[in-house]
């Protein structure tokens, strides 16, 4: 530290260059060489103000623009100050996903607070595939609807859920995973206009959408691996029955052996000013009115 302070005098007392001041010292020069100042500052500053509006455009197009406003450099030039820049433009690997609402996921403490969607698939006669668009209200636990059909898409994920507002009422929040259908246009247009907030899970993380994951295990176990269908309409009627099975006779562990409607109907006797044991069971409240586990 002596030497480069001595070095650095040396060069200030004396017109001497950095490298004859090394050497009379006995100083490596990497030891005291002096930070230069970036060359070009206008050129950077222009140039990161365009990598901010057009963030996917490389060195050749920011280049073109450059000369839009008089900045014209040489090619090698303005590669090296791209770099330095730090605006070198990464692949995209794999598919975009949408980025849903940034607003914490809420707890479900009353119906129609929080909506979980998903898909099944299963088979009908010569092994032809179709798709179940599942839809659940995660606080009484409640199927509100299954949708079979050989392709549903976004567009008709946007119908079902408009049918369901009309007989249901708005849900505050939905979530879902990042499927194509879900993050397709139809659908965060209807998120838009409907000022509902939309939840994507982390891609591989379905325990994030645990309540409608555990519906669809009860489904898979006691309808769709127990059943074989004939038809697309065979798989409709089945489907109908299972659903008013499991919304109003089959009792279900987390209520407290109640059914999702009847849990509903407690709820809504309640106006909604009711805490939400029955999405978190162990809450004081509900073990004294029976409905907890």
């Amino acid at each position: 530290m002596q030497r480069r302070d001595a070095v650095l005098r040396a060069m200030e007392g004396h017109p001497i260059s950095q490298r004859r001041a090394c050497v009379l010292i006995g100083v490596d020069p990497k030891t005291v060489r002096r930070e230069r100042p970036p060359d070009n500052p206008e050129i950077r500053l222009e140039m990161n103000k365009i990598a901010e509006k057009r963030r996917r455009f490389g060195c050749r197009r920011i280049g073109v623009l450059l000369e839009r406003v008089g900045m014209t450099m040489n090619e090698k030039k303005l590669h090296r100050i791209y770099r330095e820049e730090g605006l070198s433009v990464r692949r995209r690997r794999g598919r975009k996903r949408a980025r849903g609402s940034r607003t914490p996921m809420p707890v479900p403490l009353c119906p129609n607070q929080r909506w979980s969607l998903d898909f099944l698939s299963d088979t009908f006669g010569a092994c032809r595939k179709f798709r179940i668009l599942a839809v659940n209200d995660d606080c009484c636990r409640e199927n509100l609807c299954l949708v079979p059909d050989t392709s549903i898409s976004g567009a008709r994920v946007a119908r079902e859920l408009d049918a369901l507002v009309r007989i249901y009422g708005k849900p505050a929040c939905i979530v879902s995973d990042n499927g194509t259908e879900f993050t397709s246009k139809a659908i965060l247009k209807w998120a838009n206009d409907n000022k509902v907030e939309w939840h994507y899970i982390d891609p591989g993380k379905p325990q994030q959408n645990g309540y409608i994951e555990s519906f669809n295990g009860s489904l898979r176990d006691e309808c769709l691996n127990e059943e074989i269908f004939d038809s697309l309409a065979d798989a409709r009627r089945t489907l109908a029955l299972w659903r008013y099975d499991y919304n109003n006779v089959r009792p279900h562990s987390s209520l407290g052996n109640k059914t999702p409607a009847e849990a509903r109907r407690a709820l809504e006797l309640l106006d909604g000013t009711a805490p939400g044991a029955l999405a978190t069971p162990e809450t004081d409240d509900y073990q004294n009115q029976g409905l907890s586990l």
